[in-house]
């Protein structure tokens, strides 16, 4: 028969599957749904899922309890679910899976509600866009890298190292203990595989010796960090060392590691070339000979994540699942800090989070491209009477989806530039604005140069003016 099998027989299936504050609302959710001829119905459901343990998170089962006969008993008394007809329990079946899924996929749950810390952060801009605790001072863990990192990119960029260069591993970056790739004293390394095994497989030994042979000492190093933080504004961090060890006073916090990491992808977005590299190799030179080692991502979202394009994990004992994550889709890119998630995969999950709240909410609006043209400005006392101008830089601004208004924009230009004038000289701004509110400017300068005017060039304009 159609009804032979209880119709309501899904019902431990259901509860079993509903955390215990989903459990607790959620037959006071299906007596709100209902009119009140029905809710006399669901007062045995009430009575059974007590009977359950919904405060006890034992599996909901239906009561064998029913009066005699299967027939309601005296006034006021309600149905149990077992005496309930066929079609009843069909209807409150759907009104029951359909209060399921409103209680569960009504609204978003409050993004990084899962760690101790968690931001959203527009790099281009700097703009935050979503974030909860996120000046707490709390230990990084092996995010505290990105610094590191950031000082070696420095270095190479000034010319004081160069990435084919041989690092000879101390004693004591060996000794580095945690997430290694087991470097040997005196082993050498050249600076771009240690900087891969940093990056990819959160190094200590390798971040150790990396420090060392741009500062010469560990403490040279950590100094030149918290410099380099200072300058960028990071007032809740202290670093202690270049890994992230577990180490007394050594602090960040999301707003800080997102400054950091703003600064790293802005200023050296080819570490991004790196860091979604999946897997790799270094070889070890030793007096045992050579020996290849893999190299194996921390970061899954590498894999697990449409755009992720890295950054950095870490976690400890003591600051917990840690992640510094970076993605982007159509234009947009997005930085996601997790700090102090109680297991890895929460710590990827609340990440997701907030990158799925950020691309989903958000979108670029730009300006005009370098290099268009702006106008002309005059030159007074040159060998021409006027130059070009163009914008020097494209101006992005971060804004809500749902908002169709257009960024807009004004040129303001100086009345005039003194001979001679170079190439790519300040001649005024571009200034964008956004509901009325300041975006984002870029400098106009000029494309071309013009230099001093002299006697011929003065002759010419006089008797041009003269004649006309």
């Amino acid at each position: 028969m159609l009804y032979k099998r209880a119709p309501y027989s899904f019902l431990p299936g259901v509860f079993s599957r509903l955390k215990p504050h989903q459990k607790a609302a959620f037959l006071p959710g299906v007596f709100s749904r209902l009119k009140p001829s029905r809710n006399l119905r669901l007062l045995a459901l009430r009575r059974n899922a007590r009977v359950c343990g919904l405060r006890t998170g034992r599996p909901c089962l239906p009561s064998r309890r029913s009066s005699p006969g299967g027939q309601a008993g005296p006034a006021g008394k309600a149905l149990f679910l077992p005496a309930l007809r066929p079609l009843q329990a069909s209807f409150l079946s759907v009104v029951m899976a359909f209060a399921v899924c409103f209680r569960t996929f009504g609204a978003p749950a409050p993004l990084g509600e899962q760690a101790r810390a968690a931001l959203l952060m527009e790099p281009g801009t700097g703009r935050v866009l979503a974030a909860r605790n996120e000046h707490a001072k709390l230990p990084p863990a092996s995010v505290t890298k990105i610094m590191t990192v950031l000082l070696i990119y420095d270095a190479m960029a000034e010319g004081k190292i160069k990435p084919g260069d041989l690092v000879t591993v101390s004693p004591h970056a060996a000794s580095m203990g945690g997430s290694q790739v087991y470097l040997e004293a005196m082993e050498q390394q050249s600076v771009e595989d240690l900087l891969k095994a940093v990056v990819i497989s959160s190094a200590n030994d390798g971040a150790v010796a990396l420090a060392e042979f741009v500062a010469g000492s560990e403490e040279g190093f950590v100094a030149m960090m918290n410099s380099r933080a200072e300058g960028l504004g990071m007032e809740d961090t202290r670093f202690v060392n270049c890994c992230g060890l577990p180490a007394a006073g050594h602090a960040s916090s999301a707003y800080d590691i997102a400054l950091m990491t703003r600064e790293l992808i802005n200023k050296y977005p080819q570490v991004l070339d790196i860091s979604k590299i999946w897997m790799d190799t270094i070889t070890h030179k030793t007096a045992r000979g050579e020996e290849v080692f893999g190299l194996s991502n921390t970061n899954k979202l590498i894999r697990a994540y449409q755009g992720a394009t890295g950054l950095k994990t870490g976690s400890t004992d003591e600051a917990l699942f840690c992640v510094a994550a970076t993605a982007s889709r159509d234009g947009l890119s997005l930085i996601s800090v997790i700090l102090g998630a109680p297991d890895s995969a929460t710590r990827f999950g609340e990440a997701i989070k907030l990158f799925d709240y950020g691309f989903a909410n958000f979108k670029v609006a730009e300006g005009r491209p370098a290099g268009d043209p702006a106008g002309t400005i005059k030159v007074f006392k040159g060998s021409r009477e006027e130059v070009p101008i163009e914008v020097k830089e494209r101006v992005a601004a971060v804004v809500e989806k749902s908002n169709s208004k257009a960024m807009e924009s004004r040129v303001e230009t100086l009345p005039g530039l003194s001979a001679p004038v170079e190439a790519g000289a300040k001649a005024g701004e571009i200034i964008y604005t956004f509901e009325g509110e300041e975006v984002g400017r870029s400098d106009l300068v000029t494309a071309e140069a013009a230099g001093r005017a002299g006697l011929a060039d003065m002759m010419n304009r006089l008797f041009y003016e003269w004649v006309s």
